[in-house]
């Protein structure tokens, strides 16, 4: 791709998702409506998915910034339905799917037909959870959709690509098929398992926060490269190194956890937008080498496979949700009951991504006797009307769903309360440490200083319990709210006088620029983190 056209990607991907947060449309949503529109404006460039660059520079940042952000603590209380949806559901709508496509399309070979049924097997879980946090879904059907989408993109590349050896004449059979997929799973988890110790130890040991986060972005890269080289699944080394790093987080130091913070929220920002904005984009691609599949014809068969891939998720997501509790008494004593709502919820949210869309492009022209690949133009076209199906029919219908639903939302009071009694143990912790080093001679310090000391931890210890207190009757702030917005003036009324200053010479920039960073610090203490 030319440097203007990606350029303006960018910017424009940028642009509409940003927009998006000011109107109740989801951005993914509203990216693909915006793509798909541009991409038949005169003057256009036409935009080609490159599954080279797609699956090896895309999807491994995209793939870190969703594990930093899991809980593995909440993924492992949650094993066992993540692993349903990420590995047997996969495996099962890829057998589903092929099978009712080879039935539907006349002459279509089942090696073909399970190709596709690989392709468009994984949903892509990025919509969904951020539709999911916007409504605020239950914090469990959020996990377990945000795991489902860390592991089966990993099962799908695997099954693809048993699936095109069989279709291409490589003469795969079954077994050989079950053996490439458990090598890829284990030699991925096995490279993820290897790298991620050095890889933390390195930056706990780098000295300059600049260093670790250059480090943080070629990580993702890394453990993809490296697994992919033996013939491991890439995906999964990214996975397990990205949970690995994310839970022990709090050993590096914290001026790293902040840079490293606001840069990966722009990169998976930008990544998103363009990557959204680039499956509206392929439709003329996608119409262009439809060949001699066209009219009513191909239509319905867009729409029959749309209808069998929303059916198959229910037909797996249901009986994977009861009949383990049916069937082990451990389950039912360790999990709450669930009703038909929340498996409603999951089995609705399979809409499909970029990861489809790139997997299918990299099918090839032909096959081993070098002639064309069967109904190549067709898996193409379908996998896209798939993608942009689940996205617009079900993405829309989600909000609408949930709301109807009534399903209970996170209780934020009950969050606040467990917050702060996590803050009082803590600051008493504090409290007691503060005193045992000021006992010490080598620690003494006036009186002054050391009251700051105490007045900043007892605003900490009592700042989350103010959020629970009453709201005033003039300005409907709590009590917090009011001091944060009070410490935010003062601060602005300071960076004022310092910008006056250089602008009358009397400090010069490099002085401006230290004063001020000083404030943002400050600032960025006085404000939780989820208004920043």
């Amino acid at each position: 791709m030319e440097t203007l056209p990606l350029l303006l990607l960018v910017a424009g991907s940028t642009a509409v998702a940003g927009a998006a947060r000011r109107t109740p449309v989801p951005a993914p949503l509203l990216l693909v409506a915006v793509g798909l529109l541009v991409s038949y404006l005169p003057g256009v460039p036409e935009y080609e998915l490159d599954p080279h660059i797609v699956l090896p520079l895309l999807l491994p940042p995209l793939l870190y910034t969703a594990g930093v952000e899991s809980s593995y603590l909440d993924l492992r209380a949650n094993w066992r339905p993540v692993a349903l949806l990420s590995v047997g559901y996969v495996l099962f709508a890829t057998v589903a799917v092929g099978w009712a496509v080879h039935q539907l399309v006349p002459d279509l070979p089942l090696t073909a037909a399970l190709v596709l049924g690989a392709v468009i097997a994984p949903p892509d879980a990025v919509a969904a959870t951020a539709i999911a946090r916007r409504v605020g879904l239950p914090s469990r059907i959020t996990t377990i959709l945000q795991g489902e989408s860390l592991v089966n993109d990993a099962t799908a590349i695997t099954a693809y690509k048993v699936a095109l050896a069989a279709a291409v004449g490589e003469g795969a059979s079954w077994a050989a098929g079950v053996g490439e997929f458990a090598l890829a799973a284990v030699g991925g988890v096995g490279v993820g398992l290897v790298l991620m110790v050095p890889l933390h130890w390195l930056r706990t040991h780098l000295d300059e926060a600049l260093l670790q986060n250059t480090l943080s972005l070629l990580i993702p890269f890394v453990a993809y490269a490296v697994a992919e080289q033996v013939h491991a699944s890439g995906v999964l080394a990214v996975v397990v190194v990205a949970l690995y790093l994310g839970h022990r987080s709090w050993q590096v130091d914290f001026a790293t956890r902040l840079q490293e913070a606001a840069v990966w929220r722009m990169v998976g920002f930008v990544l998103e937008s363009a990557v959204f904005a680039l499956i509206g984009l392929q439709l003329p691609v996608v119409l262009r080498d439809l060949g001699e599949y066209a009219g009513v014809q191909v239509a319905w068969y867009a729409v029959a496979v749309f209808l069998i891939v929303v059916v198959t998720r229910f037909v797996w997501v249901y009986p994977a949700t009861y009949l383990p509790r049916m069937l082990s008494a451990r389950i039912r004593e360790r999990e709450a009951d669930t009703d038909w709502t929340r498996p409603l919820i999951v089995g609705w949210a399979g809409m499909r991504g970029v990861v489809s869309l790139a997997i299918a492009f990299s099918v090839p022209l032909t096959v081993d006797d070098g002639s064309d690949f069967p109904a190549r133009n067709l898996v193409l076209f379908l996998t896209f009307t798939t993608v942009i199906g689940t996205l617009v029919v079900q993405g829309l219908s989600l909000p609408a769903l949930i709301r109807r639903l009534r399903l209970p939302r996170r209780d934020v009071r009950a969050d606040t309360l467990v917050e702060a009694q996590a803050q009082s143990e803590a600051s008493a912790a504090a409290q007691q440490r503060l005193d045992e080093l000021l006992a010490d001679e080598h620690n003494s310090l006036p009186p002054p200083l050391a009251d700051r000391l105490r007045t900043v931890l007892e605003r900490r210890r009592n700042a989350v319990w103010e959020r629970l207190g009453a709201v005033d009757a003039v300005t409907g702030e709590s009590a917090d709210d009011t001091y944060r917005r009070l410490a935010r003036e003062m601060i602005a009324a300071e960076r004022e006088v310092f910008v006056a200053l250089r602008d009358r010479r009397r400090i010069d920039d490099e002085m401006l620029r230290t004063l001020l960073r000083r404030l943002d610090l400050e600032e960025a203490a006085a404000y939780r983190e989820e208004e920043l």
